[in-house]
């Protein structure tokens, strides 16, 4: 099974009744690249490191490109390693383009017509996640709808806000959740919320120290968050 990381921790945390209140787990990482143009090499992350660090989860977006051909080039380029390591590899929006590629499931900005063809063409057997919430009411409809995550903010959002989303989430709902965080200084406030992933774009992928060495940091800052308690 691919993603099995991912997967089995999301059907695990799944529920009939999304209103029990869930246990807080250990967070894993969640890593969302830059739009991508070219297949392997152009990912500063080995897979690899990613399974060294705990990363549960590859989010592969890719540019604007008409051909089909290299879209799926681009992506199966970067994902089979790290599928290989047991780490969900997800692509945007297109159920089918997911099918065709052998994606572990797509992420969705959710409220379009394309997340009931997800959910039709995907459930159970891949995973579909929603993203672009604003509020506790959207996160709830897609949740009912049958989301598999969902996920609490992007690039610019107050870290404020997404914690508060993740805290109250994590207390009532079971449906897993993901927390962006757009710098590490996000990470601890987020694990103590009870995010079940937190997820990381340009705070690893545009370090100037390098994708591997910030991913590094990321993943020691997530059980010294825990034994605090914070």
């Amino acid at each position: 099974m691919r993603g099995a990381e991912m997967a089995s921790q999301i059907k695990a945390h799944a529920a009939p009744n999304i209103t029990a209140a869930a246990a807080v787990p250990e967070p894993h990482l969640y890593l969302v690249t830059p739009p991508l143009s070219a297949p392997a090499g152009c990912l500063p992350i080995s897979a690899e490191a990613a399974a060294a660090c705990g990363v549960a989860c590859l989010f592969i977006r890719t540019a604007a490109i008409s051909n089909a051909a290299k879209l799926e080039q681009i992506f199966q380029g970067i994902a089979v390693p790290f599928q290989e390591r047991g780490i969900a590899c997800l692509v945007a929006d297109d159920s089918q383009f997911c099918l065709r590629v052998g994606a572990d499931g797509v992420h969705l900005d959710w409220g379009g017509p394309c997340c009931e063809d997800a959910l039709r063409a995907l459930t159970p057997n891949y995973i579909v996640g929603a993203g672009g919430l604003r509020t506790r009411h959207d996160a709830m409809i897609a949740a009912e709808a049958g989301a598999d995550y969902v996920m609490f903010g992007e690039e610019g959002w107050p870290q404020s806000a997404i914690a508060g989303l993740v805290a109250w989430w994590a207390q009532n709902i079971t449906v897993p959740c993901v927390g962006y965080a757009s710098g590490f200084e996000s990470i601890r406030p987020l694990v103590g919320a009870g995010a079940d992933f937190i997820a990381l774009g340009s705070a690893v992928f545009s370090d100037p120290r390098g994708a591997e060495s910030a991913l590094r940091e990321a993943a020691a800052l997530v059980k010294p968050a825990l034994q605090a308690g914070c």
